[in-house]
C-alpha cells in the first residue's frame, strides 16, 4: 500500500505539494490507514515523501514506513 501511495505521488503533475495528507484503503480484505508527509529538499527539483501504513483498528502502530524522493516536473 505504501508503494501505491508513492507511485501516486510520482504521477502528480507538477508534483506533490509540501504538506501532509491521510487516507484509508482496503487491501486483501483488511482495512488500513495511511499518512503521507511531503517535505522539500535542499534541491528544489525534488521532494521527500514519507508514507506510513497502519491497521485501521490500531492507527498509532505503524506496520510499514516508506521514504522516497519525487522529482518536480518543469513548469
Amino acid at each position: 500500500m505504501a508503494e501505491n501511495r508513492l507511485a501516486a505521488a510520482q504521477l502528480e503533475t507538477p508534483g506533490p505539494a509540501v504538506g501532509e495528507r491521510s487516507g484509508s484503503d482496503t487491501q486483501a480484505g483488511a482495512s488500513f490507514v495511511w499518512h503521507a508527509q511531503v517535505i522539500g529538499t535542499p534541491n528544489p527539483a525534488f521532494r521527500r515523501v514519507e508514507i506510513t501504513v497502519a491497521e485501521a483498528t490500531s492507527p498509532d502502530y505503524v506496520l510499514a514506513r516508506l521514504v522516497g524522493y519525487v522529482g518536480q516536473s518543469a513548469q
